[in-house]
């Protein structure tokens, strides 16, 4: 029964972008992975003066003069990569938090992507939470359906939440507090990357385009602008991983 609601709740709303909770698909698959420490599966990649590592949970924070990045330690080749993070309150206009799978450094200019990301916003109005995926270098939402954009039915400047991203073969989904928010499927080779990535994490300024296609930007008055990450998730078949390593399915075996 559990698996029948999963797959109901994909079919029904497989680009739900309301406000109001969505039923629970009854599927947990952040219980299926372990956390793992900060130093275990990543390293700074970029600001480490803007990062502080704090029983477990890892701060990075915008100003003036930088933000900040981090990266995982190893190129994954499909897996389940996730993270709780709690996000700055206030106004964040500009702002970019996310959390995202790349191979941009070895590909530069023609790199694929996945990325869960949190428009930063002004008091008023809530966060967007925003994925993309590109296929080497392209966005074209004519060919590979780049942006979907959602608002989440809860705060999330108040408490921690779960975010995450399963990458196999066949199917990308994209998760919160395991509810799958986006399926993007494989259609062809030419729109679903297959290339090894990298996980990263990161918060910057992106005042040209974030909020509103940029008519509100970062004000640093309001500095230090915080993103808050813990309980990060990797699980998957790394780059140079044996053949006997098998992609994480979507749905969990049978029982019995």
């Amino acid at each position: 029964m559990a698996l029948l609601v999963y797959l109901l709740f994909l079919f029904m709303f497989p680009f739900c972008n309301k406000a109001q909770g969505p039923p629970s698909p009854g599927y947990y698959p952040s219980s299926r992975i372990g956390s793992v420490g900060f130093h275990h599966g990543f390293t700074n990649l970029w600001g480490p003066q803007h990062q502080n590592l704090d029983h477990g949970t890892l701060t990075i924070w915008l100003d003036r003069t930088s933000g900040s990045g981090f990266k995982s330690l190893n190129p994954y080749s499909s897996g389940y990569f996730g993270a709780a993070i709690k996000l700055q309150p206030g106004y964040t206009a500009g702002v970019i938090t996310s959390l995202y799978l790349s191979n941009n450094e070895e590909h530069p200019g023609e790199h694929d992507e996945i990325d869960i990301e949190f428009l930063g916003t002004t008091e008023d109005k809530p966060y967007v939470l925003q994925t993309n995926v590109y296929i080497r270098g392209s966005g074209d939402g004519n060919i590979i359906g780049r942006e979907m954009k959602f608002h989440l039915w809860f705060d999330p400047t108040q408490d921690f939440h779960d975010y995450a991203i399963l990458w196999n073969p066949d199917e990308i989904l994209f998760f919160v507090d395991d509810v799958p928010i986006r399926r993007y499927p494989r259609k062809s080779d030419a729109t679903f990357p297959s290339r090894p990535m990298w996980v990263y994490g990161s918060i910057w300024d992106a005042s040209s385009w974030a909020t509103e296609n940029g008519k509100y930007k970062a004000d640093y008055t309001h500095q230090p602008f915080v993103g808050k990450y813990k309980d990060f998730k990797i699980g998957g078949c790394a780059a140079n991983a044996a053949t006997s390593c098998r992609p994480i399915p979507v749905l969990p075996a049978p029982l019995g």
